[in-house]
């Protein structure tokens, strides 16, 4: 259920070379940019290709910069600062030659790769998704409203990006070749502990001797949810969960509206897990708007993009420690 987004055009379509996720992409000036080792400084106003590169080289870092959309914005900002704070540099929000030279070091090319859609990815069923909780109640599964979305949301882009990388896709179907962004990452480590931070709107896993494991982008409560500060623990790892859907829970809803059980789904509120906290009724989840993340506020929880709240979803355990902080 996530509102569409605009995306300005880039250049010359891009063509695919070879097949294979091995194959590298070429044919335009844009996959040559995405490609090429630049030193050209990304920066606030930034778009095109040297943003790709650099969404792509700091997912793979797990520096999250939120939903790949060619665009620089708040996600790629706090992404840039916190991965530049990781390795003793000034936390100018500014990629240059000294901080792409360390971030060519996290993956090898290619950074743009050709995928063949499978039937599952067109399987469906894609259905709207209703505005009311009461008729959300009466689906079945919450999934992704069609097979754009969801391919977007497994490779991490923006349904804009992925049509701008292959124009002319739709209706997709299986066993075509399309262009996709290629975030390859180590396995994840195990966190000792968790840090929200409220002030950087980040969620940060930390491993043993304090090393960062990762950094994500968070929208975190609001002024009529704040940010419980204080230290918490994980109590329940649940992936596709239900949500329970209580109006008392929510601020600007009537609360005569019956309360309902919400079906699971990537398109559930809470997205494709829940981390609750020994906070009672707050955790740390997924979403079904990842181009909203970091905008914002929640309901008081701690909402990531669906794609970062399993990656640290496979990094804690019940009882891993949770920071909440100013």
């Amino acid at each position: 259920m996530r509102r569409p987004v605009l995306f300005q055009a880039m250049g010359a379509a891009l063509v695919v070379a070879a097949a294979g996720m091995g194959a590298s992409v070429s044919g335009s000036l844009i996959s040559g940019e995405v490609e090429s080792g630049v030193t050209a400084p990304v920066g606030p106003g930034a778009t095109g290709a040297r943003v790709i590169r650099a969404q792509i080289l700091l997912a793979c870092a797990r520096f999250s910069p939120g939903e790949i959309d060619g665009r620089y914005g708040d996600d790629l900002s706090t992404a840039i600062r916190g991965y530049q704070e990781s390795h003793a540099l000034k936390p100018t929000g500014v990629i240059d030659a000294e901080m792409w030279k360390l971030l060519d070091a996290h993956t090898a090319p290619p950074l743009l790769v050709p995928y063949t859609v499978t039937a599952e990815d067109v399987k469906g069923p894609f259905l709207p998704i209703p505005k009311t909780a009461a008729e959300q109640a009466q689906m079945k599964w919450m999934g992704f409203e069609s097979a754009e979305e969801g391919l977007g949301e497994k490779f991490h882009m923006s349904p804009a990006l992925l049509a701008e990388l292959n124009p002319g896709m739709k209706p997709l179907t299986a066993g075509e070749l399309i262009t996709v962004v290629n975030v390859t990452r180590s396995p994840a480590g195990h966190a000792s502990r968790v840090v929200v931070s409220k002030s950087k709107r980040t969620v940060t896993a930390f491993g043993a001797g304090g090393r960062m494991l990762a950094q994500y982008p968070a929208t975190i409560g609001g002024d009529h949810d704040p940010l419980p500060i204080g230290t918490w623990k994980i109590t329940i790892v649940d992936r596709n969960p239900w949500f329970n859907w209580d109006p008392v829970h929510f601020w600007n809803v009537d609360p005569k509206i019956a309360a309902e059980k919400l079906p699971p789904g990537p398109n559930n509120p809470v997205g494709v897990v829940w981390m609750g906290l020994s906070k009672e009724h707050y955790g740390i989840h997924g979403t079904e708007d990842p181009g909203q993340v970091h905008h914002g506020e929640s309901y008081g929880c701690i909402r990531l993009t669906n794609w970062d709240a399993s990656d640290l979803a496979r990094m804690v355990v019940r009882g891993t420690p949770v920071v909440l902080e100013e």
